[in-house]
């Protein structure tokens, strides 16, 4: 439908007469009367009946107004999706419960009137391709590959790094302890089922396991965080390791322990990706939402992360 036939419509049953809609458009006044005529051509209908004090909608006139006036809204509401400024910032995390999801919540919370939409990929190889292809603006990703090696319209940034923790049942030996250390957790065993062979969140736990003689199953099948913490508060030999923010609920009777790992502090490192000519507004706020306020104190304890990050 001829959105501006449709503009003219609802000017002139706005105005009452078809001079009036013609000087609230701009247009000439045979133009009005050209596009109205169109318009009830193709509608099959008569939408004014012409007075001498001007034009009044007929019943059918009346009848399309509502739903006129629904289109020209929904026109607005299409470019202002696009518009610079107005578009809602779309960003891919890794998961809904993860870190990367507080840490946008976080950001909406100091930004109270940004719009963002957050959509969940697969993968960092999957997340450049949305970025690359426009349908993504930015992704919450470690990046398991040199930062030169990615491709040249990408731009990286480390946003923050994140503390994993042990999480255990009420029985599991470890259960009782305020903190461990990765030399402490050989010989025990960490059940991670959700680890995909061939992405970044397993390129990470490998290494981890790798560095520290750790054992890290991923036998069995993967039915998801509810089973797995089921299984977690039953068991005397199962642990499993969790970020620090990542969002767990489970049933009182579980009981199940977060338990800090130190010395050194195994840490998650969390990238932001995004397109280097991406000009988006909410995407500057983001990045220095991100950018830490204050260096690293010479005391912070010591930390842990693979030789790629």
């Amino acid at each position: 439908m001829d959105l501006d036939a449709v503009r003219t419509f609802v000017a002139a049953a706005d105005a009452g007469r078809f001079q009036d809609a013609a000087a609230e458009l701009s247009i000439t006044q045979q133009a009005v009367s050209k596009r109205i005529a169109t318009l009830e051509k193709n509608l099959g209908v008569r939408l004014f009946t012409r007075t001498a004090r001007g034009a009044t909608p007929t019943v059918d006139g009346q009848a399309f107004l509502p739903h006129a006036r629904d289109l020209l809204r929904a026109e607005e509401r299409a470019f202002a999706s696009v518009r610079p400024g107005r578009r809602a910032l779309r960003v891919d995390v890794i998961g809904r419960r993860l870190a990367p999801a507080g840490v946008l919540s976080d950001f909406r919370r100091a930004h109270p009137d940004v719009e963002l939409d957050v959509v969940t990929l697969f993968d960092a190889d999957a997340a450049i391709d949305a970025i690359r292809s426009g349908t993504v603006d930015a992704s919450f990703r470690a990046i398991t590959t040199p930062r030169r090696e990615l491709p040249d319209d990408i731009a990286s940034a480390r946003a923050f790094d994140e503390p994993v923790q042990l999480l255990t049942g009420p029985a599991h030996d470890l259960a009782a302890a305020r903190a461990v250390t990765p030399a402490e957790l050989v010989g025990h065993r960490i059940w991670m089922p959700g680890l995909v062979p061939g992405t970044e969140w397993a390129a990470y736990y490998d290494d981890l396991a790798a560095a520290f003689g750790l054992t890290v199953e991923i036998t069995g099948p993967d039915f998801g965080t509810e089973p797995l913490l089921d299984t977690l508060a039953a068991s005397r030999s199962l642990a499993t390791f969790v970020g620090q923010r990542t969002r767990l609920f489970w049933p009182a009777a579980h009981d199940l322990r977060r338990i800090p790992v130190h010395a050194p502090a195994p840490v998650y490192p969390h990238s932001l990706l995004w397109h280097r000519d991406n000009s988006h507004p909410t995407l500057t706020a983001l990045r220095t939402h991100l950018t830490p306020e204050h260096p690293a104190h010479p005391d912070t304890p010591a930390t842990w992360t693979p030789a790629w990050a």
